[in-house]
């Protein structure tokens, strides 16, 4: 039978010894099982009560393809510590005609083991809450104290050797200038321009931006009063910093921190941030913007979000991709491209490019050729494979033959357990391989009638026409005088061996468009 190792360690109590030991026992009751261990999975420093372990996931995955019969662990716990995910993961497995099996705890399939396994679950769940509960009690002791619980201290305190807070003088004054500023009715561009005009830093080193601010402007803490256990820990093994605890669980302590902040300040602060929270901008329709996440800034690399804003004598409604760094952060000095016309000219680029028909028949000639070339790779690959495949049966069939006529040694049987894994892995890249080679395989008729059912892409809702844009495009890279787009072609149900690239630049003079962002004087779509 052919098996997959998983081994996992969650803790900083736990180290790259203990996965080693872990797969140690597993390679051993593989060799004396007679099973043939052909992956191995690990996580390192992963609770197994969180779904955010990626190789046990691509585990997972991997499983649908049949490539191994046996999940092998160590434990129980290393699999799951909640007997919900364990029921559903084996769930998936047993689907999948994989079966879990524990190297220490031996069971089988008889009623009394299926009880055993339940009971062996049951415990793992229960440590893993007992120790979270101990664990919480603990840091509930050191808050009633008013000491630090760890983590990152809020900007404007120092921790002490006895885990006490203390104020960081120059921080503080960042939290004064900003609680300030928002107070006098600055929004948050002008307070971080105001920041970074004078050097000052998020406690991680790095340049303010709303988000930053906007926690920052929420935190009760710089009033004095010490605050523990306000939020949620986890919401489906994730952290949850907006789902508030109810009062009864809050540790609040006033008095229990340095005051920055005096109460009223705070207060003030607390009312205007709702009142701009509900204003009437809230309520105004919401823009479709074509390109969202696509788009990005040539100068610095970041996303260009879309902006809505007014401007002008008449309060005209303009639109435009904007940079992201520059919004929230000010270091960048790109400017905003109007949505209309950007969001035409891609348009008008990806008719060009594949929806007119000799841009099609141009296209899918490319493809039908990638294809080919695909596939004549797949054959070398698959042949390749096989001539070794071929060396090693014989490898293996000279020792079977040697055994057999009684010329047995102990590096012999080791030898043969290599060379079976060997060919168990040279399998599986074959399959994997032909089972790619099916998602290249496609006739000219079928690539015509991909393209051709958006190729109306100008007389569709704005809905389809982003659909159809996400599809098809990859990226936008804006810069100061030329706009470089990427389109990316898809066929019809292919992986990656199915893409081929087609990028275009488009230098172009901005001062010769028509389209404008807040004068109809001043023709430019750059804002």
């Amino acid at each position: 039978m052919k098996a997959a190792i998983y081994a996992r360690y969650s803790s900083d109590n736990q180290r790259d010894e203990s996965i080693d030991a872990q797969v140690r026992a597993i390679n051993e009751y593989a060799t004396k099982s007679e099973i043939t261990v052909v992956s191995i999975y690990i996580d390192e420093a992963r609770s197994a009560t969180s779904d955010n372990r990626p190789n046990f996931l691509k585990m997972m995955k991997d499983s649908e393809m049949r490539l191994f019969d046996l999940v092998l662990v160590h434990k129980l716990d290393r699999f799951s510590r909640n007997r919900y995910d364990s029921a559903f993961y084996k769930k998936l497995l047993k689907t999948n005609g994989v079966r879990v099996v524990s190297v220490l705890e031996q069971l089988d399939d008889s009623p009394e083991s299926i009880i055993l396994e339940s009971v062996l679950e049951g415990m793992s769940e229960y440590f893993s809450k007992n120790l979270s509960r101990e664990v919480m009690k603990g840091m509930k002791e050191t808050a009633l104290q008013c000491r630090h619980t760890g983590g990152i201290p809020p900007l404007g305190y120092d921790v002490n050797p006895d885990k006490t807070f203390s104020i960081n003088t120059f921080e503080a004054k960042a939290v004064q200038l900003i609680f300030g500023m928002y107070a006098a009715g600055d929004g948050y561009s002008k307070i971080i321009d105001e920041l970074n005009r004078l050097g000052y830093r998020t406690k991680r080193g790095n340049t303010f931006g709303k988000n930053s601010i906007h926690d920052l402007l929420k935190n009760e803490k710089y009033t004095g009063t010490y605050i523990f256990n306000r939020t949620e820990r986890k919401t489906n093994g994730k952290r949850n910093g907006h789902s508030i605890k109810d009062e009864t669980e809050i540790i609040r302590i006033p008095g229990g921190m340095p005051k920055l902040i005096e109460k009223e300040m705070f207060e003030k602060v607390q009312s205007k941030m709702i009142e701009n929270r509900h204003g009437p901008g809230r309520f105004l329709a919401k823009e479709v913007y074509l390109l969202s996440g696509l788009v990005y800034c040539g100068n610095c690399g970041g996303k260009m979000t879309g902006k809505r804003r007014y401007a002008g004598r008449n309060r005209s409604l303009y639109t435009t991709y904007e940079c992201s760094t520059r919004k929230n952060k000010r270091t960048c000095d790109m400017k905003g491209i109007n949505k209309e016309y950007l969001e035409n000219l891609v348009i008008e680029q990806l008719v060009e490019d594949i929806f007119k028909p000799e841009a099609m028949e141009n296209l899918i000639e490319k493809l039908l050729y990638y294809s080919q070339m695909q596939l004549k790779s797949v054959d070398e690959d698959v042949k390749s494979l096989k001539i070794e495949l071929n060396q090693i049966n014989g490898k293996i069939n000279n020792i079977v033959e040697a055994i057999s006529n009684g010329m047995f040694h102990e590096s012999m049987k080791n030898k043969l357990d290599v060379l079976e894994v060997q060919k168990s892995n040279i399998e599986s890249n074959i399959s994997q391989i032909k089972r790619r080679s099916q998602s290249i395989t496609y006739s000219e008729q079928e690539m015509y009638d991909f393209f051709m059912k958006d190729a109306d892409i100008k007389e569709r809702s704005p809905e389809d026409q982003q659909k159809i844009i996400q599809a098809y495009v990859k990226r936008i890279d804006i810069f100061d005088d030329s706009i470089d787009i990427e389109n990316i072609v898809t066929v019809v149900g292919g992986g990656e061996g199915s893409r081929t690239p087609v990028r275009k630049s488009i230098h172009r003079s901005f001062s010769e468009c028509s389209h404008c962002l807040f004068s109809h004087s001043s023709p430019s779509p750059m804002t």
